[in-house]
């Protein structure tokens, strides 16, 4: 290269840095093998595998490989998993065919947590309190169809660890609304029509805080786009005995009208705005929580989604989103989400 004179023009250099350092890649290597994620293992149990028939993007088929590959790691294997009826059971378990590498076991829609429950007394009964249960379900048969099971459960503090896979939405009976779906969000229940389109502010119901009301040993809340915490948040989950709950974001494409190949930006995005804070709590008392390192606004996490655009089109809706902005910035004031705010860490 030249710049017209005689001495030739030395490219800047730059500094080599790795980036995926929680994949299988050459970045892995870099870390401690107790820093790296299970996925990011050729020793991982694939305990949901390939085959099934998740959408493209779906965040519940990322979010249940993660947890429950975690979860067999920290029981050596030892784990069975009850599954209440909804999406992560449909596209996982095709009769006659099956994406489950462990002891799975398929629930009505409400009653996962009652079911999980009497396969934990059955084993301590038959002197097998080594093997571990979880029960899993999607936002509509823990909030909603099975929150009285769940919280018998939380109750009695039985040894289960509950997980609920959030995409906000009953999605695999036609995206009808549930008790986890943001305001002004579409759904089939809720239409964009009307002068105050989509789901109604005032309703709906906080499951984590709800668990945390219960004095459980263990409640937490986790996304698909952390790895590494959600891995981190199984596994101690694991580590307690008694009723435990994680509730995991997972974007659903189809229900919210988002790009496939956006499900992980959207479940940060969630994050950095403060719509859906990351914490732990023990016996009812909030322990740590994931501070934001670059706080956005909430429309940025909005105008990526049709189940919102109507907020958007023509004359801008600036009070409802004025009203989930505070939603959001209720949150980081609540869990102490910005750093500068005495975030624990």
């Amino acid at each position: 290269m030249s710049n017209g004179s005689s001495a030739p023009v030395r490219p800047t250099a730059q500094r080599v840095k790795f980036y995926q350092t929680g994949t299988l890649t050459v970045g892995n290597r870099l870390l401690d093998a107790s820093q790296r994620t299970v996925q990011a293992s050729q020793n991982r149990s694939n305990a949901l595998t390939c085959g099934h028939r998740a959408c493209q993007g779906c965040g519940e088929a990322l979010g249940a490989r993660y947890a429950l590959d975690a979860a067999m790691r920290a029981t050596d294997g030892q784990l069975v998993a009850v599954n209440a009826t909804g999406c992560l059971e449909v596209f996982t378990t095709p009769f006659p065919e099956t994406s489950w590498q462990l002891p799975w076991l398929h629930s009505l829609f409400g009653n996962a947590a009652a079911v999980a429950s009497g396969v934990a007394a059955a084993l301590r009964t038959q002197g097998k309190e080594h093997i571990r249960v979880i029960a899993q379900g999607g936002d509509g048969g823990t909030t909603d169809i099975g929150f009285g099971c769940l919280s018998g459960m939380f109750e009695r503090n039985d040894d289960v660890l509950y997980i609920c896979y959030d995409n906000q939405g009953y999605m695999n009976t036609g995206v009808q609304r549930s008790s986890a779906t943001p305001p002004t969000a579409r759904t089939a229940t809720t239409p964009a029509i009307g002068p105050a389109p989509g789901n109604v502010f005032g309703t709906g119901k906080d499951v984590p805080r709800l668990a945390m009301a219960h004095d459980i040993p263990y409640v937490a809340t986790a996304t698909v786009a952390d790895l590494h915490d959600l891995e981190a948040k199984v596994v101690r989950g694991m580590s307690y005995h008694g009723a435990r709950y994680l509730h995991i974001l997972v974007p659903c494409p189809l229900g919210w009208g988002s790009e496939p190949g956006e499900t992980i930006l959207l479940a940060r995005l969630a994050t950095e705005s403060g719509f859906f804070p990351l914490f732990e709590a023990e016996r009812g008392e909030v322990k740590s929580s994931t501070p934001i390192r670059h706080l956005v606004p909430v429309e940025a996490y909005l105008k990526r989604q049709k189940r919102f655009a109507h907020l958007f089109k023509g004359e801008r809706d600036d009070k409802r989103i004025a009203a989930l902005q505070a939603m959001a910035d209720r949150n980081v004031a609540r869990y102490h989400l910005l750093p500068e705010e005495g975030a624990p860490q």
